[in-house]
């Protein structure tokens, strides 16, 4: 009787099963890192700390990451596209851009606050990382552009107006996360910022204070670690 051969592996199926393995490492020590950063906070664990809490070899961090500093950078902007992946659908359902930037924006930093522990991570790690290039960037300026091109807005230098939006975004999570006596803080914020960019003030104020969406937890494998607080 002829002996069957033995059947080869897939080239393609090999790859894909070695990148899923390679993307589970990674997602692994990303939230690993996050368990650390919340225990230790983001100036004192060293790569002994993440090593340990992933519980991989030295020589695999160094696979992924060259410092702690990139591995928290990928975390901060990793989990910004994670709530971008919640929020962005709910924004989309307004036609119109100043309602969707202002929508946006106090959803963004609704988030920031409801998982604070992500909120330390976007003003300790900072904008390079975690929203230049990343989706919020994307997705603003995507907004400020259609509000342009259809009139809404003045026909202005749209970076100018990002980099104004996503400034007042950050100082503002860092005010609300140390100075919680603020409440309407982003709301004020948006409605200046509204009003300088060419609606009048009492549109402005409306539409920065208007009624927000509900929104569910963020569905990511970073943000699954972490238990959200209350809105």
């Amino acid at each position: 009787m002829a002996r069957q051969p033995i059947p080869i592996a897939n080239p393609d199926y090999r790859a894909r099963v070695g990148q899923q393995r390679r993307e589970k490492t990674r997602a692994l020590m990303m939230q690993s890192a996050l368990r650390v950063f919340a225990a230790k906070g983001p100036d004192v664990p060293v790569i002994d700390d993440f090593i340990a809490a992933a519980g991989v070899a030295r020589g695999t961090f160094y696979n992924y990451f060259k410092t702690t500093a990139d591995l928290l950078a990928a975390v901060a902007g990793e989990m910004s596209d994670e709530v971008l992946g919640t929020i962005d659908p709910i924004v989309q359902k307004y036609d119109d851009p100043a309602l969707r930037i202002a929508v946006g924006t106090r959803l963004y930093v609704r988030m920031a606050l409801r998982y604070p522990i992500w909120g330390e991570f976007l003003t300790r790690i900072g904008s390079r990382h975690t929203v230049r290039g990343k989706l919020l960037d994307t997705y603003l300026t995507r907004d400020i552009q259609a509000g342009m091109a259809s009139g809404r807005f003045p026909k202005t230098n749209a970076l100018v107006v990002r980099d104004i939006i996503l400034g007042s975004i950050f100082y503002s999570i860092e005010t609300l996360l140390t100075e919680p006596g603020h409440p309407d803080h982003i709301e004020d914020m948006l409605s200046t910022v509204l009003h300088g960019m060419g609606l009048p003030l009492d549109e402005a104020h409306a539409i920065a204070a208007m009624p927000l969406p509900a929104t569910g937890s963020v569905d990511g494998p970073i943000f699954s670690v972490l238990e959200p607080g209350q809105d």
